[in-house]
């Protein structure tokens, strides 16, 4: 792409950029919170391209200065440090022209979002509710390391440990956490000796993983007057008020009989207002699932598609091996990458959709 193309591409931009910057000083926008709620999400999803972009007219600016200066100069010495700059700065071009070319490419418009994580055992019985304990405690590793918040609202235990469903949340006021998360979609599928064999049979069993941008306030217009409220006692941890107090909430959302329960609070106000989040992020992952079918008729590799049916990763425990199928990306340091180290997998997640993002752009 041609310099002036993509100059001209992000300085086409700032008269929207300013706009809107206007637009959040304005009384009026203050005033109504959806829509300033909107106009700063716009904003911030302009912010980045605007600044790469005069960055990037600096950048090319001063090539041009120091190649006059390389004209007409004489002196040597500085005709010397002419040549030493402009090899400099144009060395640094292509890497600034890729950035600008995937920021001006629509990414997910659900990345800045929190998520709500389920994992839920599969195939193989015991095993599979262990794998799935496994997968909830990578994530909870993975997000200490991060710094976000994990909120779990409802939880299954499995009879020989792990979860046979696990529900929670993860948030972060530094950086969107679904953009990160999307990637692990899917089925997780394990080989290993179970706890419960005897004989030291390797079996393979898998659980699921379904990740969903967390909905905002204004994002699905949900009403209680469309939901059913059941109160019940709690179950498993939870200490004196477990089964003697009707705490937990259960929420139905009669027009698409949709279904959410918290438990993990002893305050019956907390975990409504848990499973309301629930609920509402669920009612939107119902549309925003239209979005990804969308990008999965497109993309070869199906990197973040959503598809939860979608064989994805495989566990390996006699080979120390962790295979993710959809980049043919293997590590050979099982244990570590169970213990939460999971970025370089993701990073090189992020890179194959970057790639078939940019290729989309150019066909």
């Amino acid at each position: 792409m041609a310099e002036n193309t993509l100059l001209d591409k992000v300085l086409s931009l700032q008269d929207k950029f300013q706009s809107l910057q206007d637009q959040l000083s304005s009384p009026d926008v203050m005033s109504d919170m959806k829509k300033f709620v909107q106009l700063n999400k716009d904003y911030k999803e302009l912010e980045p391209i605007i600044k790469a972009g005069l960055e990037y007219k600096r950048v090319v600016d001063n090539i041009a200065s120091a190649k006059e200066v390389l004209s007409t100069e004489k002196d040597e010495e500085l005709r010397d440090m002419a040549k030493e700059e402009i090899a400099q700065l144009e060395s640094s071009i292509p890497a600034m022209e890729q950035n600008i070319k995937l920021l001006l490419i629509p990414a997910d418009p659900d990345d800045s979002k929190n998520a709500m994580i389920e994992i839920r055992g599969g195939t193989g019985g015991d095993e599979a509710a262990i794998f799935a304990g496994d997968l909830f405690r990578m994530y909870q590793h993975f997000a200490e390391a991060r710094g976000w918040k994990l909120e779990i609202s409802d939880q299954a235990p499995g009879t020989s440990g792990g979860f046979k469903q696990i529900v929670f949340k993860l948030s972060s006021s530094a950086e969107g956490v679904y953009g990160i998360m999307k990637y692990e979609s899917g089925v997780h599928r394990v080989q290993r000796v179970p706890q419960t064999e005897t004989q030291g049979r390797i079996q393979t069993s898998a659980a699921s993983v379904a990740v969903f941008p967390e909905a905002g306030e204004f994002d699905v217009d949900l009403k209680w007057d469309d939901i059913r409220l059941d109160l019940f006692c709690s179950s498993g941890p939870g200490g004196q008020g477990v089964n003697t107090t009707y705490s937990a909430v259960r929420l139905t959302h009669i027009p698409s009989g949709l279904v959410v329960q918290c438990q993990e609070e002893r305050s019956q106000l907390k975990n409504k207002d848990r499973a309301f989040e629930e609920l509402r992020t669920r009612l939107y992952n119902l549309e925003h699932q239209k979005y990804l079918d969308g990008i999965a008729a497109k993309r070869k590799t199906m990197v973040s598609t959503g598809d939860r049916s979608a064989k994805i990763r495989t566990y390996n425990y006699p080979q120390g091996r962790v295979t993710d199928h959809r980049i043919n990306w293997s590590m050979y340091n099982l244990p570590v990458f169970m213990d939460g180290d999971i970025w370089e997998c993701i990073e090189q997640l992020q890179i194959a959709e970057n790639a078939e993002r940019l290729k989309e752009a150019g066909d």
